[in-house]
């Protein structure tokens, strides 16, 4: 009897276990960052996408897990030739997701490295393709944000058929090669140098030929203005002359010119505080007070 409930306990316990290993396997855990793909002799049955418990047929399907959120990719530094054939070094990394997870699953086995793989390599033939239709110059100068649209613009929409969503393609840092790159900074002050002082030759030349124009226009002016002033002097002598002559065009109209303007000069004469004036008797003036009747 013992020997019979001991083995019932245990057959008992077998059960336990066994009912506790099943229900373990039944169970699919979905976290709020992964897909889980539940397959079927290797075909998936369905997609779980939101979080949560859901149940499988154990032993007959299997589960696979991918990422949900936004992945990381850190690319390798590697050579690009530029259009002048200049060689440059990229370091460069990659944001993307997975869009469809049933489609990366069937293209590349739900392996993440595996669609690195394909970020790689198609990462980098969109560089070289961009790289190699600009010069250094403006490789070097593009470095601001317009090569990562470029590359992007380059991808397109090529990563879709893996069920990826390549977010962005940004750029650690695009130099030269260390042992070139002194020379050619240097070759690239020397031209800008060349270009400043082509620029500041041509303003100083245009600066010229404006102050040349305008000195000319003032000597024109200038001489205008001056011969203008002679022609009005002229017509103010003439009118003065004019007015002299008929004043002395009668005997009566010429003493009494000459009487004013002696008076005139009497006047002129008594300054300060002296109010005498002193003639002789041959002087002009005290002819014409003489004279007076």
């Amino acid at each position: 009897m013992k020997k019979v409930k001991g083995l019932t306990g245990i057959l008992v316990l077998i059960l336990l276990i066994a009912g506790a290993i099943t229900l373990f396997s039944s169970t699919i855990v979905t976290k709020e960052n992964e897909y889980t793909l539940v397959k079927r002799f290797g075909k998936i049955e369905r997609v779980n996408s939101s979080a949560g418990l859901t149940l499988r047929t154990p032993f007959i399907e299997t589960v696979d897990v991918l990422p949900k959120n936004i992945q990381f990719y850190d690319m390798q530094e590697s050579d690009v030739i530029t259009m002048d054939k200049k060689t440059m070094v990229a370091d460069s990394y990659v944001l993307w997701r997975i869009s469809n997870p049933i489609l990366f699953a069937q293209t590349l086995n739900s392996s993440v490295t595996s669609a690195e793989g394909r970020l790689d390599s198609t990462v980098y033939n969109a560089m070289k393709n961009v790289i190699s239709s600009m010069s250094q110059a403006d490789v070097i100068s593009g470095r601001d944000g317009e090569l990562n649209k470029a590359f992007m613009d380059n991808i397109g929409n090529i990563m879709e058929q893996y069920g990826i969503q390549l977010i962005s393609v940004e750029t650690k840092h695009l130099d030269l090669p260390s042992d070139n790159k002194n020379a050619v900074f240097e070759r690239m002050i020397s031209e800008r140098a060349q270009m400043a002082a082509t620029f500041t030759a041509q303003g100083e030349a245009e600066a010229q030929k404006i102050r040349n124009t305008t000195d000319k226009e003032v000597a024109i002016s200038i001489s205008n203005s001056e011969a203008e002033a002679a022609q009005i002097t002229a017509e103010g002598e003439s009118e003065y002359m004019k007015i002299l002559s008929q004043a002395y065009s009668s005997e009566a109209k010429s003493d009494f010119y000459t009487f004013i303007r002696s008076l005139e000069t009497a006047r002129a004469s008594l300054t300060g505080e002296n109010k005498t004036l002193i003639l002789s008797k041959d002087s002009p003036i005290t002819q014409i007070f003489y004279n007076v009747k």
